[in-house]
Parts: structure tokens; C-alpha cells; sequence
């Protein structure tokens, strides 16, 4: 059976139709609001941007779904949880100070923002999922509390995923970073070749893996990195890789078991709004924006988180790459974004193993609005 996925174009041009009132009839078209109790604390997920970044999700567009949550009786809070890597969102009092640079104060979503996992990403309990790769995984408290739950993702691209939607925000955004860093696993390399010796990687690293070497050039100590990938992204040269053909595979499925872990306390309390637009090259833990790889398309809802990220994927590659993007070169509509990006990565998988936990259908019905 295909799952529905309802769409707003960001284009239709209809008089006195905001985006905040596209936002307002998905959440209504796709009954979100007959999943929510009275009483319910309703965990409204997402991602406030590093500090740099300004293509993450307009904070504007939370006000229609926390006006919904509260008209239901429920108390909404906005929530993230702590990065892995170091940055303006590594810890509680600098994550916050970075929401509210943003714009994420009650004053304009109507809800409070929350760091789901504590001061320092300790306050998480392990979630029993016996699957392939983990028998637990570790998923912040305040997820886990929460009666309800509604994943706001942007999606964008992503140096390790391929693309970040629904699902990836719901495993590595509801994970501490004990929890992150058991999904990365990855080692990162440097290339003495390529390494200009910037000495960026250094800088970035939260662990002090990296450094510069005799010679000016960089020097991953593989027994101390912590797979984050904070050094590839910053890297100016791409000097740093990984063992694509054995390292992807495993910690995109890796991912996937943390959004089963992540959700799997709140099968019928769920809920999934997609924006498709600034579809980015990074992710928005970068801290600076890019080019958008293809034209705007709009807002995405589903109460099936697998089928709204094939939903948004297969709308991007419906569209021509834009060649003022990191492309650089005409991509026709059809052929897959991400992968025309970074031919190693093939984040389909993620979608395949999430229909394969029973997470959802890559089957679906889009219904436009």
C-alpha cells in the first residue's frame, strides 16, 4: 500500500497563501492534528544551523505547527541535541545562544527550544532495538519523554549521507555524541599529496586527532578520530577521505538503526514536514551557506518518514542541477543530485534498510495542496 505524501509548491501564486499557511494546511491535510492528546508534550525536532550558516529552516515556519499543537491542547518545545564535533552547538549554553541567534525564541515560533540531551549530551537512555549493527543505541531522555514528535527537517545534501531528510535528522539529531559517534565509526585519511599544510583540519578536529605533521602536512591519528567528518567538510583541497567502497555502507545502515531506535517509541505519535528548498551541497552543520544545487521546491508532510525522503529526493532529481551550484556543469533533469555530487555515496540505501526495518514504504502517493 503507498504511503500519502502531501506536497506545497512554493510557486502556485496564490493570493493571501503564505508559506505559513502552506505549512498549516499539510499539517491539517495530513490529520497531524488527530495524533496529538491534550496534555501531550509534543517534541517538534529540527536544526537551528551552526553559527556562519543562514540556509537553515526559516524559523517562521514553526509558528502555524506550534499555533496547531497548542490549539489541540499539547505543549510544544522546539529540540535539538548536541553536536559531536566542536562548533556553536557543542554543548547547551552555546547551543541555545546559536537557536536564538537564529531566531528560534518563543517570540517568533511560539515555543520554547530545548537541548533534548543535557549540558554536556549525557542526559540519554540506550534504547534495546537488536538489530544488525546495534543491540541499543543511544537516544537523548528528552526524545525519548516526549509524547509526540514532529521531524521539521530541510533537506540538503550531505558529504557522508548523500542527502539529509527525515530520517537522517531523526538518527543523528535525537543521539548524543556517544551516539553519534557510534554511528560515524569512520576513520578519516590525509593526503600528504594534496594537503596545502592550511592546517584547517587542526583547527576544526574535536579531539585533536589531526595535526600538522613535519613538512607542514596533515596527519590523522586513526587510534584517537572519531569518524565526525568535521575535517573533510572543512578541508579546502579535499585532501581528506575515507575508505569509500567498506566505510558508507555500513554507517548508512548504521544511521538507519538509530531513526528505528529514535521513532520506535512513538509508532501513531509521529510526524514528518519536509522543506525541499536551498537544497545545499553541505549539510546546515556547516558554518557557512553554499549555492542551492537545484530551483525551490516546496513543503512535503507524511506520517511515513520513509516515504517523504523519497518523495523529496525524487523532486530534486526531477529538476536540472543549477550550474552556478558546486556542480559547475549542466545536470539534466532525471539524473540523481547527489550522486552527480559525490558519485561514492548512494544514500538510497538509507531508504531501502528503513523499508526493510518496517519504517515506512518507498511506495507513495503525492497529493498536492
Amino acid at each position: 500500500m503507498k504511503s500519502k505524501v502531501y506536497v506545497a509548491y512554493l510557486n502556485d501564486r496564490q493570493k493571501h497563501r503564505s508559506n505559513q499557511k502552506k505549512v498549516d494546511e499539510l499539517f491539517l491535510a495530513a490529520g497531524f492534528d488527530k495524533l496529538l492528546c491534550a496534555g501531550d508534550l509534543a517534541a517538534i525536532k529540527l536544526h537551528v544551523g551552526e553559527a556562519g550558516l543562514d540556509t537553515y529552516l526559516n524559523p517562521i515556519f514553526l509558528r502555524p505547527v506550534t499555533d496547531r499543537i497548542k490549539a489541540a491542547g499539547a505543549h510544544p518545545f522546539l529540540t535539538d541535541t548536541n553536536t559531536l564535533y566542536s562548533g556553536s552547538r557543542h554543548n547547551s549554553p552555546q547551543h541555545i545562544l546559536t537557536a536564538a541567534a537564529h531566531g528560534f525564541v518563543p517570540e517568533v515560533t511560539g515555543a520554547p527550544f530545548i537541548v533534548a540531551d543535557g549540558l554536556r549530551g549525557e542526559n540519554y537512555s540506550r534504547v534495546e532495538i537488536g538489530q544488525k549493527h546495534f543491540a541499543s543505541a543511544a537516544i537523548a531522555r528528552d526524545v525519548l519523554d516526549a509524547d509526540f514528535m514532529l521531524v521539521f527537517s530541510h533537506f540538503k545534501g550531505h558529504e557522508l549521507a548523500g542527502f539529509g531528510g527525515a530520517l537522517k535528522n531523526a538518527a543523528m539529531g535525537c543521539a548524543p555524541p556517544v551516539g553519534k559517534r557510534e554511528q560515524h565509526a569512520i576513520k578519516m585519511y590525509a593526503s600528504g599529496k594534496k594537503c596545502v599544510g592550511c592546517g584547517q583540519c587542526a583547527e576544526v578536529c574535536p579531539v585533536g586527532a589531526s595535526a600538522l605533521a613535519e613538512g607542514k602536512k596533515a596527519k590523522i591519528d586513526a587510534a584517537v578520530c572519531i569518524g565526525c567528518g568535521e575535517c573533510m567538510t572543512v578541508c579546502p583541497v579535499k585532501a581528506i577521505t575515507l575508505d569509500w567502497s567498506t566505510d558508507i555502507g555500513d554507517f548508512l545502515e548504521r544511521m538507519t538503526e538509530y531513526a528505528y531506535a529514535a521513532l520506535l517509541g512513538k509508532r501513531g505519535k509521529a510526524a514528518y514536514i519536509t522543506l525541499a528548498a536551498a537544497v545545499t551541497p553541505y549539510c546546515d552543520c556547516v558554518p557557512w551557506s553554499d549555492a542551492p544545487l537545484v530551483p525551490d521546491i516546496g513543503f512535503l508532510a507524511s506520517a511515513d518518514p520513509v516515504a517523504i525522503d523519497q518523495a523529496a529526493l525524487d523532486l530534486v532529481n526531477k529538476q536540472a542541477g543549477l550550474t552556478d551550484s558546486e556542480y559547475g556543469r549542466p545536470i539534466p533533469p532525471g539524473e540523481d543530485k547527489f550522486l552527480a555530487l559525490r558519485p561514492a555515496v548512494d544514500g538510497r540505501r538509507t531508504l531501502a534498510y528503513a523499508e526493510e526495518l518496517g519504517m515506512g514504504s518507498r511506495k507513495y502517493e503525492l497529493i498536492t495542496i
